[in-house]
């Protein structure tokens, strides 16, 4: 931390609520009343002065009363409802009204549960508003998870979308003590008791403002105000605490990045509120620079996400892996049709766009001709047709790209911004500058925030620390957990395994927790093998190394599949480039199911020479592969292997197919 460290107090900031700093002198709790230090350096982005959610909402409210903030998906007649800024704020004061009167207790929370809509974000903010802790749960959770997060963060209050997500609560709602309260915003309730989106609306409008501006006053920046669950993989999630203080500063080292300029900027709003990156982006972002938010159809990651982007134009889009994984293949299909004249434009102008980003990156801003005449050409036609010839800003994140996609992306013009944060950072620690970045890194720490490594090796790697701002209060009612994660000096310990560049670029070369150490006692991080491996054989979706406590590593792999489109389940159909692939290859296999029966020859030798070049990268013979099996579906959040955040369950994985584990080890 900067050797020139104040603490922010009460007595500073003259304010009396929200904007206030509530006298403290502890840096880490994990108790939900408490109030932590905010640390302020002399000079430079982390000097300013702490500001609440509600004092940064009403502040744009003022600024931009008729500017549109959110913009709905459309309903059964096509029509979307719009909110302009003093509307937005208007409704959040009234919802806000409207716990109280229902009872809800500070420090109590709100626990929502549904799909991006302009009721989730007027529900979340309403209950920071009122005093309460914001509380996202994940639409694909079970009813008994479900019960945990609601009694863990003593909800209040539960908000919830439809019907289907009212059967989980109605299930547990015997097991819910503080409940006293359940709203549904989606439809009619048909159950008793069960509040809808215009109920809840009539009690906030008919209680006065005093009862909330009494709550407001009590309100502190440093208290925590939003809970995030993580999507752990064992047992029971945890509870990150994260106040106003941690998500403002977090927001405002982000935009110092991406310049992004106030008023100006579209946003399409449809991965999940539940996890840290979609809050603070749609929601944060919007209140802090007055974006516009269109939200997309709940079926936005089951393809019709462009339908979105085409009436919205964003001016800034978030895209998990899985998305831009996709545009890329419709991409390569569509580009498999293209004649030979339509190929050789397209090549020649990737080959434009390639040279004038690498000139970018070593600080020479120069659009040549070439690069000038291809994106008149090519690119601006490429981007129109996704709906995003409006957008200057793409960004990935939640979990690695494959280079590969990164660099196809960057020939036709997109340069993604790759960012690395965890929930117990606000979200965002590092991100991709155009100038002097690497494209397989995860880019230079933001602006105030503060990076190092721990227990360096041989290679330059070591476990990633940081510390700022923006750092968690701690896990709620775990004072164990918290210990492990966060040191006395304020450093939070990711687990996650980088080094450094000489420009100052952050590469993520592994995760501690899964490390395999071979019973021969060799340490190995699985990621760069499986990306490596990845790159090699496009024609695979994952690889999976496994090896922990055994003689050598092998890897489970999985082919390309189609999707249901509804379900977002693997089909057994392998994708068309796949197919063309498997042919060009001396395969007639249409299925996943034909390859693996039959074994197979002419796939299964591709993988085997795929591997054979991947180790050629190796470091050590301990760290080749030895074997590999073709798994009988891809993996997907339906069928368990991914959490909600498309992360791999690699436990779930190995309990999965233990058998076929077992047999690469005979």
């Amino acid at each position: 931390m900067n050797q020139s460290t104040t603490y922010a107090l009460a007595s500073e900031t003259g304010l009396d609520g929200p904007d206030q700093v509530l006298s403290t002198d502890i840096d880490t709790t994990c108790n939900v009343d408490d109030r932590v230090r905010i640390k302020l350096d002399t000079n430079g982005p982390n000097s300013c002065m702490p500001v609440s959610i509600p004092g940064v909402l009403t502040r744009t409210a003022k600024l931009y009363p008729d500017h549109i903030a959110l913009v709905s998906k459309p309903d059964a007649n096509g029509k979307r409802t719009t909110y302009t800024f003093q509307e937005y704020e208007s409704a959040i004061r009234i919802v806000a009204k409207a716990f109280i009167k229902l009872g809800l207790k500070r420090h109590h929370s709100v626990c929502i549960m549904g799909f991006n809509s302009p009721e989730w974000f007027i529900a979340d903010l309403a209950t920071i508003y009122a005093g309460g802790i914001a509380t996202g749960i994940y639409i694909t959770n079970s009813p008994k998870s479900c019960q945990y997060c609601a009694e863990h963060s003593r909800a209040n209050i539960i908000v919830v979308e439809d019907e289907k997500q009212l059967r989980k609560i109605l299930q547990i709602k015997h097991n819910l003590p503080h409940l006293k309260a359940i709203v549904q915003y989606n439809g009619i309730p048909t159950e008793k008791n069960v509040l809808s989106w215009d109920d809840l609306l009539d009690i906030g409008k008919k209680e006065s403002e005093d009862k909330l501006l009494s709550v407001l006053k009590t309100i502190g920046v440093n208290e925590c105000c939003i809970l995030v669950y993580t999507s752990g993989t064992i047992g029971n999630p945890k509870a990150v605490m994260l106040n106003h203080d941690n998500i403002l500063s977090n927001i405002r080292a982000v935009l110092m990045v991406l310049r992004m300029k106030e008023k100006s900027e579209v946003i399409v709003s449809y991965l999940p509120l539940s996890h840290v990156a979609a809050q603070l982006i749609d929601i944060i972002t919007n209140i802090t620079i007055a974006t516009t938010v269109y939200f997309a159809d709940p079926s936005a990651l089951k393809g019709t996400l462009i339908n979105t982007l085409l009436v919205a134009q964003p001016t800034f889009f978030l895209g998990v892996p899985r998305v831009w994984e996709k545009i890329y293949e419709k991409m390569q299909e569509k580009a498999r049709n293209n004649g030979v004249i339509k190929t050789w434009i397209y090549k020649w102008a990737k080959a434009q766009s390639l040279h004038y980003y690498a000139n970018k990156m070593n600080g020479i801003d120069y659009k040549h001709w070439g690069y000038v005449f291809a994106k008149w050409l090519v690119f601006d036609k490429v981007k129109a047709a996704l709906g995003l010839n409006k957008c200057q800003t793409f960004v990935t994140s939640t979990a690695p790209l494959n280079i590969d996609i990164t660099n196809y992306f960057l020939s036709l013009d997109i340069f993604l911004f790759e960012g690395y944060g965890i929930s117990e950072c606000s979200g965002c620690h590092t991100l991709n500058e155009i100038e002097k970045c690497s494209m397989d890194g995860v880019g230079k720490t933001l602006p105030g925030l503060y990076t190092k490594l721990d227990n360096i090796d041989e290679h330059g790697e070591g476990e990633i620390c940081i510390s700022g701002r923006h750092i968690f209060m701690g896990y709620l009612n775990a004072p164990k957990q918290t210990e492990d994660v966060k040191d006395k000096d304020g450093w939070i310990h990711s687990g996650d395994l980088g080094k450094f560049d000489s420009n100052g670029n952050l590469f993520i070369t592994g995760r501690i927790k899964e490390l395999i150490i071979t019973s021969g006692g060799e340490n190995v991080a699985p990621y760069n093998i499986e990306q490596s491996i990845l790159s090699e054989l496009p024609y695979l979706n994952n690889a999976m190394v496994i090896g922990d406590q055994r003689k050598y590593l092998t890897v489970l792999v999985t082919l390309k599949s189609n999707m249901n489109e509804e379900t977002g389940a693997p089909l057994d159909t392998l994708t068309p480039d796949v197919l063309i692939w498997a042919q060009s290859i001396g395969s007639s296999a249409k299925t996943v199911t034909e390859v693996i029966k039959s074994r197979d020859t002419a796939i299964y030798e591709e993988i085997n020479k795929a591997i054979k070049r991947a180790n050629m990268q190796a470091i050590s013979n301990a760290q080749k592969i030895q074997k590999f099996e073709i798994l009988p579906h891809d993996f997907s959040i339906p069928t368990g292997e991914l959490g909600p955040t498309l992360k791999l369950k690699k436990n779930v994985v190995q309990k999965m197919y233990a058998d076929l584990i077992d047999k690469m080890y005979e």
